[in-house]
């Protein structure tokens, strides 16, 4: 079967990351969950650039830890159990990319899910972090409560969003059943200040 253009948001979110990453790049995963999308960033930066993953979950971290032994990519990975909303305590460094799978951990407990005020928080301060020209992507779950709670939050803060600091997409299908998930794309506008913007 051949393959539509217009690609489901995972696959659009590496389209966008290929583009937008060089070896020796700083990114951020703020969800790390099974590992999929650290390794990617991983494999984007090279031995030479650095992934800041975050989980509050350790089987999470294990999980990824072990993503990353077996493809040869963990030394330029750090792996932190925090909440991602406190990812400004962990990294002092401009971000190329930061990547936001909100939701819960694949064959993990459904019960642990992202919650609506902690991942504005964590979007925010990843905001501050992006050099200019620099990409974040968060994928949003609208299909079950907390993450349409969570969804709602999270378009109700990028919206007030200057668009002189941040462009921001929103790529979803609408005519899919079953609520899926969407995504949102945060461009940092190149004419941003690299520090102190007011996002």
């Amino acid at each position: 079967m051949d393959t539509p253009f217009l690609a489901p948001p995972a696959v659009f979110i590496r389209k966008l990351l290929n583009a937008c990453l060089k070896t020796g790049d700083s990114v951020l995963d703020g969800t790390a969950g099974n590992g999929h999308d650290t390794l990617f960033l991983a494999q984007c930066v090279g031995a030479g650039g650095r992934v800041f993953a975050f989980d509050i979950q350790q089987s999470a971290l294990d999980n990824t830890a072990a993503r990353l032994k077996s493809a040869g990519c963990a030394g330029q990975v750090s792996l932190i159990r925090a909440g991602h909303e406190r990812l400004a305590d962990y990294v002092d460094t401009s971000l190329a990319a930061a990547v936001f799978n909100f939701g819960y951990l694949p064959g993990g407990d459904k019960q642990v899910t992202t919650q609506a005020d902690t991942s504005v928080a964590a979007l925010a301060a990843a905001c501050k972090l992006l050099r200019p020209g620099g990409l974040l992507t968060a994928t949003l779950y609208p299909g079950h409560e907390a993450g349409e709670r969570e969804a709602n939050a999270v378009e109700t803060w990028a919206s007030t969003l200057s668009q002189q600091d941040v462009q921001v997409l929103r790529y979803q299908f609408i005519n899919q059943r079953n609520r899926p998930p969407y995504l949102l794309v945060f461009e940092k506008c190149r004419s941003a200040p690299a520090t102190g913007n007011p996002l």
